[in-house]
């Protein structure tokens, strides 16, 4: 029986299981647009499982997050507290165009004659103070249903705090109206904050009806294929899975579901090898992401949002999601020239079709993987298509190499930097720029072009050891493999430390937990496979922003607030540059991460007799940027490299949809696991 995964990406989408012998075992197939669960099934059969052997299934989608950038949600509607329907517009003062007098804030996802207010009202501690107009409530699904509205999302004024006005309205609207999707704003977050929660109960109730369908006919097909013997889950962006059923309640929760699950498998291979501060980087055709852990804990924040920008406020989210910094550089990257002639690399994209010019497939724009390509990194062996190397270079050299009066080669070297440069401003910005010093990690890189550059920037941010895991070009999928069920429950609880009732706050902690256990119980999970971590979102008094804080499990005592003030000035100063120390603080949420702990596959440890004559494919020139010039490189299959044998650069690791670049200085070897480690030499 075998636990696989299966990963969608915006051209492949990729399988991972573990055999019964316990090798990784990948497969690959197109990603079918709109009905993505086709791609799925297509995957699955090209990988030859037996209809039986499946017993877990995990999927990772981006149905959510290409459903709100591409605008393609339901005629949604909002019923909110009286005085509250400009919300989604009033927004937020602050603005990141600051000296644009033109700016217009984003335009919200609900058009303003579908925000219908009603007549309730409670104060910040949850007490009543206006009981809920039932009459007004009637009338609101009345206009909705005459205007065809599919979904409708709930948002009253303080219903983090007391959400009884909002229960009450969503009963009846099920009474009146069955059919119709509904979203509570107490539902996807318990966290203040009347602008975010309203806009994320909005984006829940939008994407609602596209992802039920999605995950009902993926379900469908998965029954038709296995008879629906399997376990299935599909990953959320805080790095763990839910039931299909969970899924779609909050289908926000898996705005990111992809991209979060290599970065808790970098977290998973850290732990492997015994390290626990880690660098994730994930390049893949359109993006690269990265982010960080420290100390085997993956990020997680509610301060999320999609399509914020220098230019744009974008739109937040405020549900759990691994902290990701996210910029607009892949394989698929287009280079072009501004209109100052300064070189650029993305965020355009050529995408799958026509994707690069190396593709043959009528795409005319240079990009990374076209540089790569014509500088020796990649091998026009190993594409899918047939490539003509010399419309590559022709390519790069007129729309690039004559603007700047340099070679082909140069301008393909030129782009490879400016991608490498864009890149590594992502990196230090959840690194550096967060108080963390680079070299106290290790770099795990993945995606298809994650061990390509991955070298490079390491070089420059001084970082001395690189992991390349073992199915990095399918890595995303993988992850799920090692993940557990895991929900996070947030609350507003805003208290000062120094004034804690410790009984009243260890009844919150239990409630918190007993919910938790009942969500669980309904998925399957016992008691004894669940356990918690507890963190406390705290500031200084009079401050606006928070830090989080892991807190004890158990029963507080009132000395226990003492190591946690410790803490919280040590952390702070780590984040801001600053502590203040005798300044009173205070918390703000409760956060609990709950993990229902499931059976993980073992990965066996990898036997393999080979030499390195054996893994030499041959050796060609490749054109690198230090010391600059062609250099004869060798170039090795990943799949037959000897153990604990140490290879040292220039040097080429090449595998299936992907290729390892070791630069001079750097040497690698394969441990016991298949994973390909990379060190800076001793000179």
């Amino acid at each position: 029986m075998m636990k696989v995964a299966t990963d969608i990406g915006g051209t492949f989408t990729d399988l991972v299981y573990i055999d019964a012998n316990g090798d990784v075992q990948v497969a690959k197939s197109h990603t079918t647009p709109p009905n993505f669960e086709h791609g799925v099934m297509d995957v699955i059969e090209k990988s030859k499982l037996e209809k039986d052997a499946i017993n877990t299934f995990i999927h990772g989608t981006t149905v959510v997050i290409n459903t709100l950038t591409e605008r393609k949600g339901v005629k949604t509607g909002l019923i909110t507290t009286k005085g509250f329907r400009d919300i989604l517009e009033i927004a937020r003062g602050n603005r990141p165009d600051l000296f644009n007098i033109r700016y217009k804030k984003p335009k919200p996802f609900i058009d303003r004659y579908y925000r219908v207010e009603v007549e309730e009202r409670l104060n910040y501690k949850g007490e009543i103070l206006s009981p809920l107009r039932i009459d007004q409530v009637r009338e609101a699904v009345a206009f909705f249903k005459k205007e065809g509205i599919e979904a409708i999302a709930v948002s009253y004024l303080h219903s983090y705090a007391n959400p009884v006005n909002e229960i009450e309205t969503v009963k009846l609207i099920k009474d009146l109206w069955p059919e119709v999707y509904i979203t509570a704003s107490h539902e996807v977050t318990k966290e203040w904050r009347e602008y975010e929660r309203t806009n994320t109960a909005v984006l829940n109730a939008y994407v609602q009806p596209i992802a039920t369908t999605y995950v009902n006919n993926l379900n469908d097909e998965l029954d038709k294929f296995g008879g629906g013997s399997s376990q299935d889950f599909i990953m959320q962006s805080n790095g763990g899975t839910t039931t299909f059923e969970e899924a779609k309640k909050t289908p926000i929760s898996m705005v990111e579901s992809g991209p979060v699950a290599g970065i808790f498998g970098a977290a998973v291979i850290g732990e492997m090898i015994g390290d626990k501060n880690i660098i994730a980087f994930d390049i893949g055709g359109t993006t690269a992401k990265c982010s960080l852990i420290e100390n085997g804990e993956v990020k997680v924040s509610t301060d999320y949002y999609i399509e914020k920008n220098n230019r744009s406020a974008g739109y937040p989210i405020k549900t759990p999601v691994v902290d990701i910094v996210e910029i607009g550089n892949g394989g698929g990257s287009i280079a072009w020239i501004d209109d100052a002639g300064s070189l650029k690399v993305g965020p355009e994209s050529a995408g799958a079709i026509p994707g690069p010019v190396a593709y043959g497939q009528g795409g005319v724009k240079p990009t990374t993987t076209d540089a790569n390509l014509l500088t020796g990194r990649l091998s026009a062996n190993n594409f899918d298509y047939d490539v003509d190397l010399e419309m590559v270079r022709d390519v790069i050299r007129k729309e690039i190499g004559d603007r700047f009066g340099m070679s082909a080669e140069e301008a393909a070297l030129g782009i490879i930097r400016i991608a490498n440069s864009n890149m590594l401003n992502a990196l230090k910005l959840i690194s550096i720029r967060k108080g963390h010093n680079p070299k106290d990690f290790t770099l795990v890189a993945f995606g298809g072009g994650g061990s390509m550059h991955a070298p490079a920037l390491a070089k420059e941010l001084g970082i001395n050891k690189i992991i390349i895991p073992i199915a990095s070009p399918v890595f995303s999928a993988w992850g799920m493999l090692m993940s557990d069920i895991r929900h996070d429950y947030i609350k507003t609880y805003i208290k000062r430390l120094g004034h804690l009732d410790i009984n009243l706050i260890n009844q919150e902690w239990n409630t918190i937990e007993e919910e938790a256990c009942r969500q669980f119980r309904d998925e399957g999970i016992e008691r004894e496979n669940i356990t918690f971590r507890r963190f406390a979102d705290i500031r200084y008094v009079g401050q606006e922003h928070t830090v989080k804080v892991p807190v004890p499990n158990g029963d507080w005592k009132y000395t226990t607030t003492k190591l946690i003030m410790d803490e919280f000035h040590a952390l702070h100063e780590q984040n801001y540059t600053f502590s203040l120390d005798g300044t009173e603080a205070e918390i703000v949420s409760l956060h609990v991460t709950a993990f229902g702990l499931v059976e993980k596959p073992k990965l066996n440890r990898i036997k393999r007799d080979t030499t390195l004559k054996q893994a030499k494919i041959e050796t060609r020139e490749v054109y690198y940027e230090d010391p600059r010039g062609w250099l004869a490189t060798n170039v090795y299959q990943r799949e037959l490299l000897p153990l604990g044998e140490v290879i040292s650069g220039p040097a080429i690791i090449e595998e299936k949809a992907a290729a390892t670049v070791i630069y001079q200085g750097q040497s690698l070897q394969v441990d016991d696991f298949g994973n390909l480690i990379i060190e800076s030499e001793v000179m």
